[in-house]
């Protein structure tokens, strides 16, 4: 990329998130991340610049060791004419949702973080003159506090994603709950990933998008977003999976459409890219943490059915789900075990503030900092070392409990012997596909006291409405077959 010849008419509007926003190229499969800041803030251009090289540092030397080299795509730090940003800020202003207008882009430092457009096929440099279809998937956290730290029972039962969909429906957040639940997708059991990908597609909120081209077909922005189209996804889906065009119009076909792209996502995240390499980590909840969430509809209707959960086949090992999984429960302690060592690393800041940069808080994300991840022992010795690891660990697994999933299809040529990149079969297609991760972001070591809030808010707004009323519930049903009177008749 020629940064002393650029034109913002060759980028557009890819999308945006709280902190930054993305335009992608034209012809070049690459897009630009610009970070944001309220009006008021100002920053000066080697703080932007910091911020945006820790952001690849910490793909390079952590994300990339724990997830795999295929998986990860650190980019590198750019810096553009002020005057280009100027105009492609203008350029890309009536885009943007007015939801995230409250931020402006940064536009003063000239610096951005040039990335691999991840919703084309990765190894490609240029745009390809052939149908690309990408699916987001943000996955959110896999499974349910093990630690003996946690105070709430519910919170051993209930996964946290589960139990926040009440509160976000309350806060108006989102208009309804979602039947999707983590522990389904990261299962590793078809029947199970089925559902979970069947109920993102019916109530996609913020966890899933759909591209088709590089344009976004298919998504939820906010609780205003027109309700989902099943029928208008599957027209534009139909000449991906049945390119014969052998399907009349109608519901059936919308079905089939909608499931052959579960299927062959659900194929496409079951892959070993990494041949059988499981990655750094060796973690697993152990017999006490549970595999299914007592919230999910798919485990309520195998009761209901008086079936037990299907025998759990478990993910592949260097399959991306396993992974990511395997950084997340880097949270040993749960937030409630974590933050009382929080509080212990701020008391020690507060005496020595210089050490903040000894500590490796904000960086560098170096050799070091991932060494220090890999120490997974919970017995507190008092120290402030075991506290700040704990901490870092707690950082990197929220991180990969808020991460997402881009797996892009294009159909194979007819010449598919010269693909270079793995292929999945759908009844009457085959794909190239490639997979990544993106949002790798660490999060913040001062976001951790809201974590807390949340956490406390999240639980205490479930217990009392939902589990409250399950068990008033329960206890009328009791009351009623306690009234029932035995009558006997000699015989």
């Amino acid at each position: 990329m020629d940064e002393g010849k650029m034109d913002e008419n060759e980028w557009g509007y890819h999308g945006e998130g709280n902190k930054s926003l993305v335009v992608a190229h034209a012809q070049r499969c690459v897009v630009l991340r610009f970070l944001k800041f309220p009006p008021n803030r100002k920053k000066a251009s080697e703080e932007i610049f910091q911020h945006l090289q820790n952001i690849v540092d910490f793909s390079k030397n952590v994300m990339k060791e724990f997830l795999g080299e295929n998986y990860v795509h650190c980019g590198e730090v750019v810096q553009l004419p002020l005057d280009f940003v100027k105009q492609l800020c203008l350029k890309i202003q009536s885009e943007r949702p007015e939801s995230r207008c409250d931020k402006d882009l940064d536009t003063l430092s000239g610096y951005a973080l040039c990335l691999p457009n991840l919703a084309r096929l990765q190894t490609y440099r240029f745009v390809e003159h052939r149908p690309i279809l990408c699916v987001e998937i943000k996955p959110k956290c896999g499974f349910i506090p093990f630690s003996g730290d946690v105070t709430h029972e519910v919170k051993h039962k209930v996964c946290r994603y589960c139990m926040h969909q009440h509160l976000k429906v309350a806060t108006g957040k989102w208009k309804q709950i979602s039947k999707y639940c983590p522990l389904d997708l990261y299962s590793g059991g078809k029947q199970r990933m089925h559902f979970a990908l069947k109920s993102l597609l019916q109530e996609a909120q913020n966890n899933l998008k759909i591209f088709k081209n590089g344009e976004l077909i298919y998504g939820c922005k906010d609780a205003r977003s027109p309700v989902a189209d099943w029928s208008e996804l599957a027209h534009h889906l139909k000449p991906f999976f049945f390119p014969s065009n052998g399907l009349a119009g109608g519901p059936h076909c919308t079905g089939a459409v909608i499931r052959e792209l579960v299927r062959v996502i659900t194929r496409v995240l079951l892959s070993d890219s990494e041949k059988g390499r499981a990655g750094a980590l060796r973690l697993g909840p152990g017999p006490q943490g549970p595999r299914v969430c007592e919230a999910s509809p798919f485990g309520r209707s195998l009761r209901h059915q008086g079936k037990s959960a299907p025998e759990c086949s478990g993910l592949p090992k260097g399959c991306l789900l396993y992974k990511t999984l395997q950084v997340q429960m880097l949270d040993l302690l749960d937030i409630e075990g974590l933050y009382p060592l929080y509080r212990r690393v701020e008391r020690y800041l507060e005496e020595f503030p210089e050490e903040r940069k000894t500590l490796q808080i904000d960086g560098p994300y170096d050799e070091a900092f991932y060494q220090k991840l890999l120490d997974l022992s919970t017995e507190d010795d008092g120290t402030v070392a075991f506290a700040l690891t704990k901490v870092q660990q707690y950082r990197v697994a929220m991180t990969a409990k808020d991460c997402s999933v881009m797996i892009a299809l294009s159909p194979c040529l007819q010449d598919a012997s010269s693909e270079q990149r793995p292929v999945v079969t759908s009844s009457r297609s085959r794909f190239a596909f490639s997979v990544s991760v993106l949002d790798l972001d660490l999060k913040p070591y001062e976001s951790i006291p809201h974590q807390y809030k949340l956490d406390g808010k999240i639980v205490n707004y479930y217990s009392k409405t939902v589990h409250a009323k399950d068990a008033a519930v329960m206890s009328a049903r009791f009351k009623e077959s306690e009234d029932c009177t035995l009558v006997l008749h000699k015989v």
